[in-house]
């Protein structure tokens, strides 16, 4: 039996994804732990951006959602 195949990318779920926690896999700035703090909506109500707040300097940074799902960046949760 050939063991599973683990994914590259993070499993999202865009309708839970407000307030959700994050890690920087590279931290920057000392900036490694951040919340999602706001999703940005289209005109038909899908979500395009969101913004992650680091939670050492308040300070903000908006991006693509799926940025989200790349694992070698970002991981679920506070690591």
């Amino acid at each position: 039996m050939k063991p599973a195949n683990k994914s590259a990318s993070n499993q999202i779920n865009p309708a839970k994804l407000l307030l959700s926690k994050w890690t920087a896999t590279v931290p920057r700035n000392k900036e490694k732990h951040f919340l999602v703090t706001r999703v940005n909506e289209d005109e038909y109500g899908i979500i395009v951006t969101c913004t992650v707040e680091a939670v050492l300097t308040k300070q903000e940074y908006e991006m693509k959602w799926q940025a989200l799902k790349d694992s070698t960046c970002w991981l679920p949760g506070w690591l």
